[in-house]
């Protein structure tokens, strides 16, 4: 009989500064170098409400969380928070640092040349598609506002020819129809 156990779950680790840069320059080697991405997170970092004291030491030591829209503002509330920054490969490497706000400006000099360093691994973007995408959504459009002309005689020769015009007319005031129905839909959403 076998078990099938699932590989542990690799924690978040919390380094310091020197170590975190570190880490993501060697993070952005092993991508460039192979397939990979690499998310980044900066959050506000805040003590959870039963947390640590005001005059407590080492703030490491006590349970942290982020709030991403931020606590609710108290008028005498004059702590300065950290900032937390992540790195995740999204599967097995996960490792954070938190920045106080004195030490921020130092640390985002370090940060911004390495990512500027490592900018040219990044994968650039296929603008070719881009165009053709853009091209069609602009003949699709252009089709759209031109009116079908019916030509043609009702009987006889040339009656397929006018009915195939009378069916696209007909639907392509359906779909004028319908984008007018989502257009105002959209601006009602707007007003609410």
């Amino acid at each position: 009989m076998m078990t099938h156990t699932s590989p542990p779950a690799t924690t978040m680790e919390l380094v310091q500064h020197e170590e975190f840069l570190k880490r993501l320059a060697e993070l952005f080697e092993k991508c460039n170098s192979s397939k990979g991405s690499i998310w980044l997170t900066h959050k506000r970092l805040t003590y959870e409400p039963n947390g640590p004291p005001e005059s407590a030491g080492d703030d490491r030591e006590y349970p942290l969380t982020y709030e991403p829209n931020g606590p609710p503002e108290s008028a005498g509330d004059d702590r300065e928070y950290p900032c937390l920054v992540r790195a995740v490969n999204g599967r097995d490497i996960k490792f954070s640092t938190t920045v106080s706000s004195a030490e921020l400006p130092k640390f985002h000099a370090a940060y911004s040349a390495l990512l500027r360093q490592s900018m040219p691994g990044l994968r650039k973007r296929d603008k070719k598609k881009e165009k053709t995408k853009a091209e069609a959504m602009a003949a699709r459009k252009q089709k759209l506002e031109t009116d079908v002309v019916i030509a043609g005689s009702k009987r006889g020769r040339g009656r397929a020819k006018r009915q195939r015009k009378v069916r696209a007319a007909i639907k392509q005031q359906e779909a004028r129809k319908m984008i007018a129905e989502r257009q105002q839909a959209r601006n009602a959403n707007k007003k609410v």
